[in-house]
């Protein structure tokens, strides 16, 4: 019977990370919040992808049934309660816990650090200007209190009804909603912004992969100040190579 491994996320680097494990002679369970990010992931004969939000009680019952060797937490950065909940589900199970964490942004001139959504709404506040919003679909009701957000405020999205649904019920105007899947390229990002005149542009701290540096660049070029949200603390884990020579090491079919 093959090794069992369980991964958490649908991240860039969690998809890459499921494309070289699957060379592996193990068994690879794959789980994602939706049905958009299980679509994402390239089939594998020895990878069978799991879609939909599980609570604690639901990963205990799944490391108990499935008896992963170990759990990789390949989910966002900013996603700490899913972090939280891998960890203890880990913990209280006795199962090996992996982190796959990205660098930290480099600090850039052009750059606003604020610790979290708030302040970013409290420093938006307080401006004038176009805002381009790039931080998902589910901190959209935070910038609602920016002082006439729905003329103020451009958003880009993943393209899935209910994120677009939650903009609009919002308030958001149609016209500021974009609905596109990334990576962007700097140059799309310089037009995006340039099509919106902004002045602002707001975004995670989502390291090169989740291409920060993209968006950096394209701010400065288009004339808008970078306000980036901070992470919520210096995170324990390992690499992306780090996770991959270690799991080559334990499963690798030539051993």
């Amino acid at each position: 019977m093959k090794p069992v491994i369980w991964l958490i996320g649908g991240t860039s680097e969690g998809r890459n990370l499921i494309k070289a494990l699957a060379s592996l002679d193990i068994m690879l369970y794959v789980s994602v919040a939706t049905e958009y990010g299980a679509g994402l992931i390239e089939a594998q004969d020895n990878v069978q992808v799991l879609a939909g939000r599980m609570d604690l009680a639901a990963m205990q019952t799944f490391i108990q049934e499935y008896k992963p060797d170990c759990v990789i937490d390949a989910t966002h950065p900013y996603a700490t309660i899913v972090t939280e909940t891998v960890q203890r589900a880990c913990q209280t199970t006795g199962c090996e816990y992996l982190r796959l964490i990205r660098p930290v942004a480099e600090v850039h001139e052009n750059c606003i650090t604020v610790q979290d959504f708030q302040d970013a709404v409290e420093l938006l506040s307080h401006t004038d200007g176009n805002i381009f919003l790039t931080t998902g679909s589910k901190t959209l009701h935070e910038f609602t209190s920016v002082p006439d957000f729905a003329e103020r405020i451009a958003l880009r999205i993943l393209p899935m009804l209910d994120s677009l649904s939650k903009a609009l019920e919002l308030g958001y105007k149609p016209a500021n909603i974009i609905c596109m899947q990334g990576p962007f390229s700097e140059a799309l990002n310089i037009e995006m912004m340039k099509r919106y005149q902004t002045r602002y542009l707001v975004t995670k701290d989502s390291g090169s992969v989740g291409g920060f540096e993209e968006k950096a660049a394209a701010a400065a070029k288009a004339g808008a100040k970078l306000v980036v949200i901070a992470r919520a603390g210096e995170e324990c884990g390992a690499g992306y190579s780090e996770i991959i020579n270690l799991l080559k090491k334990r499963y690798s079919k030539n051993d």
